[in-house]
C-alpha cells in the first residue's frame, strides 16, 4: 500500500504558523513568546488564532523589551523548554544582542554541550513595505559572525515550514529570517510534518551560463531576472542557500566550477555583506580556477534605508538590476 503526501497552496505566513503549531501540539515544551503575538496575533498575523488553541502560558504576550524578551528565552531554553521568539522586526535585536551573542551564543560551548540553548528567533526582515530606516534592515551577517549561532534564511513557504521545524528541534540557537514581502507569497506545502536540513542549499533553476548565489526575497527575484535572462539565451542557475551558517559550500562549488561565472545577490549592504564571505568561499576553492569572469556582488546600498518608496525601490536590488548584472557577467570575457 503506497502512501500519498497530502500538499496545497498556502502562503509563507501560513507555512510559518503551521510548523508552529504542528510543533507545538507535538511537543509541550515549545512555546512562542514575543510582543502582541496573543490577542493582536503578531505584527504580520503570523501567531493568529494561536492563543485560542495554546492558552496565554503557551502564547505569551511579553513587555515591549526585546532584551527581556532575549533573556527569558535563553533562560527558559536552558530549563529544558524550547522557547520560539518573535521579534517584530529585525531591526529590533539590536536590543537584545547582549542576551544573544554573550549569553545564548556561547553557553553550550562553555559548559562542554552538558547545556544547550534551543532557541529559535524568528526576525521579520528587510525592506519594501514603506517602513523606512529603523525596521527595513537585514542583519543576517550579524550573527554569522557570531560562533554558537546558526543563521537560516528561507525563500519560498516549503522550506519556510520544514526549515522552521529544523530550528525548533536543533539545541542550538537559530535566527529564522522572514522577509516581509515574502508573507504574502504562495507555494505548494504539504500538510504533514517534514524536516530539511539546515546547511544545505537548493538548486532552484539549472543553467550552463552563470550561477547566481542568492537567499531569502532575493531568491524570487532572482528566478524571475533568469526567466528574462532566458529569452536572450543566456541560462542561469540560481542557487538558493536557504542556510546561511551553516553554509553548504559543496553545492555552491559545484554550481561556480559547471559554470565558470558567478554572481553574489542579497539586499542587505554591500560593505560587510554575507556576499563578501561567498566571494571568499568561491575564492579559496578549486571552482576559482574555472572562474572565466571576475566574481560579482550586487547588493544593497551603503545607506538607511528610505521612506520614500523611489528612493527605497533604488536601495535594493531590483529585478532589472539582476538582469543588466547578470547580463554583463554572462558576456564577460566573450
Amino acid at each position: 500500500m503506497t502512501s500519498t503526501i497530502t500538499t496545497r497552496e498556502i502562503t509563507y505566513l501560513e507555512a510559518v504558523r503551521e510548523a508552529m503549531t504542528q510543533e507545538m501540539r507535538r511537543d509541550p515544551d515549545v512555546f512562542i513568546l514575543g510582543e502582541d503575538i496573543g490577542v493582536y496575533g503578531g505584527a504580520f498575523g503570523v501567531t493568529k488564532g494561536m492563543l485560542e488553541e495554546f492558552g496565554p502560558e503557551r502564547i505569551r504576550d511579553t513587555p515591549i523589551s526585546e532584551a527581556a524578551i532575549a533573556g527569558t528565552a535563553t533562560g527558559s531554553a536552558l530549563m529544558g523548554m524550547r522557547p520560539i521568539m518573535e521579534i517584530m522586526f529585525m531591526d529590533f535585536l539590536t536590543i537584545s544582542m547582549n542576551q544573544l551573542v554573550n549569553q545564548a551564543a556561547k553557553i553550550r560551548f562553555m559548559f562542554g554541550g552538558k547545556a544547550s540553548v534551543p532557541l529559535v528567533v524568528r526576525a521579520p526582515a528587510g525592506s519594501g513595505t514603506g517602513a523606512a530606516a529603523q525596521h527595513s534592515q537585514s542583519l543576517e551577517n550579524w550573527f554569522v559572525g557570531v560562533p554558537g549561532i546558526k543563521v537560516v534564511a528561507p525563500a519560498t513557504p516549503y522550506d519556510a515550514k520544514g526549515l522552521l521545524l529544523t530550528a525548533i528541534r536543533d539545541n542550538n540557537p537559530v535566527i529564522f529570517m522572514e522577509h516581509k514581502l515574502l508573507y504574502r507569497t504562495k507555494g505548494q506545502v504539504p500538510e504533514d510534518l517534514y524536516t530539511i536540513p539546515l546547511g544545505k542549499a537548493d538548486v532552484k533553476r539549472q543553467g550552463s551560463d552563470l550561477t547566481i548565489l542568492t537567499y531569502s526575497n532575493m531568491t524570487l527575484r532572482c528566478l524571475e531576472a533568469a526567466e528574462q535572462l532566458a529569452k536572450e539565451d543566456i541560462d542561469v542557475e540560481v542557487v538558493d542557500l536557504r542556510s546561511l551558517k551553516p553554509l553548504d559550500t559543496e553545492t555552491i562549488v559545484q554550481s561556480v566550477t559547471k559554470t565558470g561565472r558567478v554572481l553574489i545577490v542579497h539586499e542587505a549592504p554591500v560593505t560587510g555583506g554575507f556576499g563578501g564571505e561567498l566571494a571568499a568561499v568561491v575564492a579559496e576553492s578549486e571552482a576559482f580556477d574555472r572562474l572565466d569572469a571576475p566574481i560579482l556582488r550586487l547588493a544593497g546600498k551603503n545607506a538607511p534605508i528610505p521612506y520614500n518608496r523611489n528612493l527605497e525601490r533604488a536601495a535594493t536590488p531590483q529585478v532589472e538590476d539582476i538582469v543588466a548584472k547578470a547580463r554583463t557577467l554572462a558576456t564577460e570575457g566573450r
